[in-house]
């Protein structure tokens, strides 16, 4: 197999990785490879096409700050339209000459030697000089582990592999889990099936979404005058870390989204019973808040029933509950999720030590210095990484500043002539010790519940503790002395 060589390799072209790929090229450091193991860069956005998509943070903020979207139709976009906005903002940047699509990553091993990161993908081999993952951490469906759900034979896939193939109409539907996905796509499921059977283990705190339509005069100004959205930009992303002291300091205020979710079931659902089940008996925001206005009344609908017992097995044709009930099904659909305190690309990444990523992680829970970069793993930078994701706000603005920290780095290493970098042990250690510090009073880990932010060391190595700007700040530039270095 040939073998490429190259500056940088980017593992991912979602948000990330075209972010890390543009600010790249923008610098001066146009040698890099994009490889993505799907057919069309967007990430998440290409993948999630299931019925109801879209975000759930307010357009204006979820998009770069140095491309806005004057044309989104609505305050939450739908998944086309998020996708669209990657592709043309990657073409207009002129970098997708250098995407590689439909290539996953096999192995990658740091070879000292070389000192170089050796990538086996399933079309070539490369020998980076850094390699920037942005795989993501929503990128990989988690799968539930049910006795017989092998030997299911009906149509059967999960939200974020929908099979647009399979024909809905009239069908008895199942949906295992009722997170994030579940609750757009549910009410669409509800449309079209002669049953849908929703399979609960725990309720989500779901708060009204404040939807409607930019008007053509909006638009218009959006798009002759930047500034004003920049104006309404700034406006939302102020209101949604406003919000933050009731997640990581005072977890009391988040009584009022709870009165607000509690509002919502009320204003949907009549029936005492099928209430209860759906209202969570832990502090708002323990788990990821979730705003929609269709979940509750498609969950209130004739054709739909809530399940709260739980699987005992699934057989080739229905589902069998902990209370003995079988309910024969056509359609499986499973909306349990991803990898996110596991990630699948930690298999493939193996470091100065020999060990892989996930071995490393498997020990001592997601670790890194500033959620980017990780000892014994030179020249690696990961995007999303441990303690960067929100519970809060957009994702964007946390990739936006880790990929300004990385970039310094790379331009650093280059003025400075320096081969390797990475962060010192008592660097990481430190910074994870603060940041597992600063956990302690948050709702994620005094709210009650168990969410999948937590990793089986019961430390949450998924959401950064504070503000983002704070997070901004401390990646403002890239800290060399905080790490182990050689020269060229």
């Amino acid at each position: 197999m040939e073998t490429i060589s190259v500056d940088h390799l980017i593992v991912g072209a979602g948000f990330a990785g075209l972010c890390a790929a543009i600010k790249l090229d923008e610098a001066g450091e146009r040698d890099f490879v994009v490889i993505e193991k799907d057919s069309d860069v967007g990430g998440t956005w290409h993948i999630n096409t299931y019925p109801g998509a879209e975000c759930d943070v307010p357009s204006q903020l979820y998009s770069y700050s140095f491309a806005l979207n004057p044309d989104w139709s609505r305050v939450y976009s739908p998944q086309q339209e998020i996708w669209e906005y990657t592709k043309r903002v990657a073409t207009e940047a002129g970098i997708l000459d250098r995407v590689v699509l439909d290539t996953s990553v096999q192995n990658s091993t740091w070879d000292a030697a070389q000192q170089r990161w050796i990538v086996t993908t399933s079309g070539a081999t490369y020998a980076a000089r850094t390699l920037i993952s942005g795989s993501g951490g929503l990128s990989e469906p988690s799968l539930p582990d049910i006795k017989g759900i092998e030997s299911y034979t009906g149509e059967t896939f999960h939200s974020a592999r929908w099979d647009h193939s399979v024909d809905l109409e009239g069908k008895r539907i199942a949906v295992i889990g009722t997170g994030a996905s579940a609750i757009q796509l549910v009410p669409e499921l509800q449309k079209m099936a002669a049953r849908v059977d929703v399979y609960q283990r725990t309720p989500n705190w779901i708060i009204p979404r404040n939807e409607r339509r930019f008007t053509a005069i909006e638009k218009q100004v959006f798009r002759r005058v930047p500034l004003a959205q920049r104006a309404v930009r700034a406006a939302v992303y102020a209101t949604l870390e406003g919000r933050v002291p009731a997640f990581n300091r005072f977890p009391v205020l988040l009584k009022a989204v709870e009165a607000q979710g509690k509002a919502n079931i009320a204003k949907a659902i009549s029936d005492p019973e099928l209430r209860a089940k759906v209202t969570p008996a832990y502090r708002a925001g323990c788990k990821r808040i979730l705003v929609s206005n269709k979940w509750y009344p498609a969950i209130a609908a004739d054709n739909v029933e809530l399940i709260t017992d739980g699987i005992a097995e699934i057989r080739s044709g229905s589902i069998v509950t902990t209370a003995g009930e079988e309910r024969e099904i056509d359609v499986l659909v499973i909306a349990t999720g991803f990898h996110v305190t596991d990630p699948p690309i930690a298999q493939h990444v193996v470091g100065a030590d020999g060990r892989t990523l996930a071995e490393q992680w498997r020990e001592t829970g997601m670790r890194a210095y500033k959620g980017t970069t990780i000892h014994g793993f030179p020249n690696l930078f990961q995007l999303v990484g441990p303690n960067t994701a929100l519970g809060h706000s957009s994702m964007i603005f946390q990739i936006e500043s880790q990929v300004r920290y990385v970039v310094d780095a790379v331009v650093t290493m280059r003025r400075t002539g320096l081969a390797t970098v990475q962060p010192k042990l008592e660097a990481q250690d430190s910074w994870t010790g603060a940041v597992q510090e600063r956990m302690k009073p948050t709702v994620w880990l005094t709210g009650g519940c168990a969410s999948w932010y937590v990793d089986e060391h019961g430390n949450n190595t998924t959401l950064w503790p504070g503000q983002t700007f704070t997070f901004r700040q401390q990646l403002s530039s890239f800290d060399v002395d905080q790490y182990v270095v050689t020269s060229a």
